[in-house]
């Protein structure tokens, strides 16, 4: 089964704590609308900014609002192998179905480090873990060789590649075991790993069009790529107007525009310039999926 998965926001109160009954009713509405799991804590999550007592709390509060049957997926990494370790073993104890670890940003490991780093963890837990390369953010890449290398223990299970590198992701896709699971890590690149073999997306424009995206990639999974193509370059321009500015301003935004609750965002984020928004909801008007056009009250 071609995967949907939602790196979810954060829901904070006025005050910046963080809203768990808001987070769950969102987890909620995420599985309603296309969702098959869910990613909490992520970047779009705001993790910089949440301690891990709130992380321990959403990954436990999330799991019990959605239930046994739909997988969560807890942000424990970070660029220090010691508390990334410390917290995936606590996650454990919250009923997450799994973990995700980003690559160590800023003090860009060599890629012998990069797998001792990884391993290190994976050894001390026995949840799955996914692997999070994302290079435009943690400023290193993880390598095909090492997540090919990585891919060989048996707890990690997958990677979300936002690399851009078509090649790297072709040559991970080839050279893994079947049931080693790649997922887009970029909605507008999501098509076309799915045409090289890739297994979904962990997606951010699926707070807005979930179901659109799950369609899609139902449709790669018939192999009907012409019709998903089709489907594809008509939901681009919200793949690309939600990171007109730093994911995840946008989306949060826009939540708040199709009369879902979003929230502020803690410092150092900000909230959107009044062009930005104008911007959004012409893009979402000419989608029908502004509140009004929604008629929802």
């Amino acid at each position: 089964m071609a995967e949907l998965i939602t790196a979810m926001v954060t829901i904070f109160k006025d005050d910046l704590s963080v809203d768990y009954e808001a987070c769950a009713d969102l987890a909620c509405f995420l599985i309603n609308n296309g969702s098959d799991g869910l990613v909490v804590s992520g970047t779009t999550g705001e993790s910089p900014t949440l301690t891990d007592e709130e992380k321990l709390n959403l990954f436990s509060n999330i799991k019990e609002a959605v239930g046994s049957d739909v997988q969560v997926i807890a942000g424990t990494g970070s660029n220090s192998t010691v508390a990334s370790k410390k917290l995936t073993i606590e996650a454990e104890h919250t009923g997450v179905d799994g973990v995700m670890l980003v690559s160590p940003y800023y003090n860009k490991p060599p890629q012998n480090g990069l797998i001792e780093h990884f391993k290190t963890i994976a050894k001390k837990s026995k949840l799955p873990i996914i692997l999070y390369n994302v290079p435009s953010r943690t400023g290193s890449n993880i390598e095909a060789n090492t997540t090919i290398t990585l891919s060989k223990i048996d707890n990690i299970v997958a990677i979300k590649e936002a690399s851009g590198d078509v090649a790297q992701i072709e040559k991970i896709i080839n050279n893994t075991s079947e049931d080693f699971k790649l997922y887009s890590g970029d909605d507008g690149t999501t098509f076309d790993i799915m045409k090289l073999g890739g297994n979904g997306v962990i997606s951010v424009a699926s707070h807005i069009i979930g179901n659109k995206i799950k369609e899609m990639l139902n449709l790669c999974q018939d192999n009907n790529f012409e019709e998903a193509e089709k489907l594809n370059n008509k939901l681009m321009p919200v793949f690309k107007g939600l990171f007109n500015t730093t994911n995840p301003i946008l989306v949060k935004a826009g939540l708040e525009l199709i009369g879902q609750q979003g929230g502020p965002l803690r410092l150092p984020l900000v909230k959107e310039t009044k062009e930005e928004n104008e911007q959004l909801k012409e893009l979402l008007s000419a989608f029908g999926l502004l509140k009004q056009s929604l008629n929802v009250k």
